[in-house]
């Protein structure tokens, strides 16, 4: 059997949905507050979805934005600086101000060493900014583990261990490190209708289901997608047009230090 080469992320397809993927960065970035002088790092920036809003709120600092992917980082624009990284590996040339992350550290493991680790560059009075989806538990996403570990038994593990934790939890980890403020948000996505798949997974294709397709031939990527759509139209029933509501849950924490 030939697995098809890992690829990199698509700018097109994650930015169909920049607009819902776009919410929760406004949200945590209100919630961020006053900083001291110095850079803003912004934790897997993607394609820069969060630039024009970091620079407007505080555009007197300067905005670097940080990416594993170099599809990601050759659409990005408003940053004063681009670095190509892993975030596990990355150390700041300068103490930040902030470092800001939208939906990106659910990706990497170990939370509990992680995070201290990137509060610990932070400047006096810096800030540290965190959103993930915590949408592990919904049909969304469960379908996926499921139907994998039904289809292909051999090569997915049936024993899921969340990576993200709730609100409560990451305030108990951060709260000895400065003032903490962490809560939790279900947003309702009403997806437009999409051509030749359930609305719900143009949503996912291009974020969740990827782990799972790349270890899959085209033959078996056809066989658990059908699969997906039809577990998902009865989880979340189609409108009259055709769209979709899906609720979506989304963790989040500042710290000050």
């Amino acid at each position: 059997m030939t697995l098809p080469t890992k690829p990199d992320w698509n700018p097109e397809t994650y930015a169909r949905f920049r607009g819902l993927r776009l919410r929760p960065a406004l949200d945590l970035l209100m919630q961020a507050g006053a900083l001291p002088r110095g850079a803003i790092y912004d934790l897997g920036c993607g394609d820069g979805a969060a630039a024009g809003a970091l620079k407007q709120r505080y555009p007197k600092h300067r905005l670097v934005g940080l990416d594993a992917s170099p599809a990601m980082l050759a659409q990005a624009r408003g940053y004063d600086h681009l670095i190509e990284a892993d975030m596990t590996q990355w150390t700041p040339d300068e103490a930040p101000a902030l470092i800001f992350s939208n939906a990106a550290l659910h990706w990497l493991p170990d939370h509990a060493r992680l995070l201290p680790g990137l509060a610990r560059h932070l400047l006096p009075g810096g800030v540290l900014a965190v959103q993930m989806p915590r949408q592990y538990f919904a049909p969304s996403h469960r379908f996926l583990r499921d139907i994998a570990a039904a289809l292909f038994p051999d090569r997915f593990d049936i024993h899921f261990d969340p990576p993200v934790q709730t609100a409560v939890e990451y305030w108990e980890m951060l709260q000895p490190l400065g003032t903490v403020e962490a809560w939790e948000t279900d947003y309702v996505q009403h997806l437009g209708p999409a051509k030749d798949m359930h609305p719900v997974r143009a949503f996912t294709q291009s974020t969740a289901m990827r782990p799972f397709v790349e270890k899959m031939t085209e033959g078996e990527q056809a066989a658990f997608v059908s699969a997906y759509d039809k577990a998902l139209a009865s989880a979340y029933p189609l409108l009259e047009d055709g769209s979709a509501l899906m609720a979506f849950r989304r963790v989040f924490f500042v710290l000050k230090v």
